[in-house]
């Protein structure tokens, strides 16, 4: 198939706004933690835009999307070998390989906001990077490479089993591995900086037209309904969440609705392209509620999920992907019936994509952890945690706190250069 210009434009834009996504990610996390590791939480993210991406060129792409057999691909594509400016489809397959690299970024940095506060940044860096060449490639392969999982007839447009059951999986098997923070269930840990996730949740909701409409692969009626599916279906799941939180509280708080614009989202990736936007509205209000109650219940157990990954990813992205198989219209789509329009197989092979998923994600986390941490220790010494991860982490910090600080000049040889005082502003809303 040649080339299509409108194509290639739109994947482009499409590939720029997944990778906007995962910065987005920094800012919704980094909000909701403590100011003494705002700066940690988001390198968190960053850096997974370097070492996911260097590895899925790498290796993971190959693992993915090579030919291979049911539950793996092959390694003809590794090191990009075979990966030109050929079409794959009406656009170059380099592009191809490009698009489907900042899927596995951000599925790998959802990850971290089960384990920000107190993971050593190093071997969160090397967990992150084999997680997606052991973990991510093989469940992308098994579903979206012409796996098992697709052998079946699962259905995930975008991503609610590979990205959201698999982070979710993780994120629940990593917080049981680290354990609690210090003073974990003793002292409240309020968000520092609420502004922060509500611009990360506007821009993870910006960047989720391209995650969604952009896996048509083209600019085409598929890519139209997956785009009015993402604007509607976190629509409907703030409206439900809002209601939810004024009911229970009388308040209807920033970081919820926050949190439900995310549960939105990620309960209508995987129906995106396979739902009529009435559907996607349905599917986003009822998201909302098993989420909402998942978050309530974690909150009275020791789990340390910290930003509740598992509430709003795995359970969302759960969700979402058995809704799919109850959802999904053919007339629509092109692809399959769900239960509600006659197909009530699609609902079984949506069940076993989604417990698939979940459980080699959780032994491939809990395995993976294991090895780094035998290794080298996984947790922050306490004292570190005391003081934040931003300084014994990166030697730096997102906000300099008190009336002043000493700045000495870094000038070799200069014993003349004298300590200045620097004045410095709190951050409005002080610290956490």
């Amino acid at each position: 198939m040649p080339l299509v210009a409108a194509d290639v434009a739109w994947m482009l834009m499409a590939t720029a706004l997944v990778l906007l996504m995962t910065p987005a990610l920094g800012f919704f996390y980094g909000g909701l933690v403590r100011s003494k590791n705002a700066l940690n939480t988001m390198m968190m993210s960053v850096c997974a835009l370097g070492f996911v991406g260097v590895a899925w060129a790498l290796v993971g792409y190959s693992l993915a999307f090579a030919p291979g057999n049911p539950a793996v691909g092959g390694l003809s594509h590794v090191f990009l070998r075979g990966v030109g400016l050929e079409a794959q489809g009406s656009i170059p397959h380099l592009l191809f390989m490009a698009y489907q690299g900042t899927f596995a970024i951000i599925t790998a940095a959802l990850i971290s906001g089960a384990v920000v506060e107190r993971m050593r940044f190093g071997p969160y860096l090397i967990f992150l990077t084999l997680w997606s060449v052991v973990v991510y490639a093989p469940v992308a392969h098994c579903v979206w490479g012409g796996g098992f999982l697709a052998r079946f007839g699962a259905l995930d447009f975008a991503g609610g089993t590979v990205v959201h059951v698999t982070a979710g999986s993780a994120a629940l098997v990593a917080a049981f591995v680290l354990g609690p923070r210090r003073d974990y269930g003793r002292l409240a840990f309020l968000p520092h900086n609420v502004a922060f996730t509500l611009l990360g949740a506007g821009l993870l909701w910006f960047g989720w037209f391209g995650f969604n409409a952009g896996s048509a692969l083209a600019a085409n009626a598929s890519a139209a309904l997956a785009f009015v599916n993402t604007m509607m279906a976190p629509a409907a799941a703030l409206v439900a969440w809002t209601l939810l939180d004024l009911r229970r509280t009388g308040r209807a708080t920033a970081v919820g609705a926050a949190t439900a614009i995310v549960v939105g989202l990620v309960a209508v990736t995987p129906a995106a392209g396979y739902v009529s936007p009435l559907s996607a509205m349905a599917l986003g209000f009822v998201a909302a509620f098993p989420s909402y109650f998942a978050l309530q219940w974690r909150t009275r157990t020791r789990l340390d999920d910290s930003l509740d990954v598992v509430a709003a990813h795995g359970v969302g992205g759960t969700v979402g992907a058995l809704l799919t198989g109850v959802l999904a219209q053919k007339a629509w789509s092109g692809a399959a019936d769900g239960l509600l329009f006659g197909n009530p197989r699609q609902l079984a092979v949506q069940a076993l994509a989604v417990t698939a998923a979940m459980a080699f994600s959780a032994v491939g986390t809990f395995g993976l952890l294991k090895l780094i941490g035998a290794v080298i220790p996984l947790r922050a010494a306490s004292r570190s945690e005391g003081l934040g991860l931003d300084v014994s982490e990166h030697g730096e910090e997102a906000y300099t706190h008190g009336e002043g600080a000493i700045l000495v000049l870094p000038r070799e040889n200069a014993p003349s250069a004298q300590p200045v005082s620097v004045p410095q502003l709190e951050p409005e809303g002080g610290r956490a």
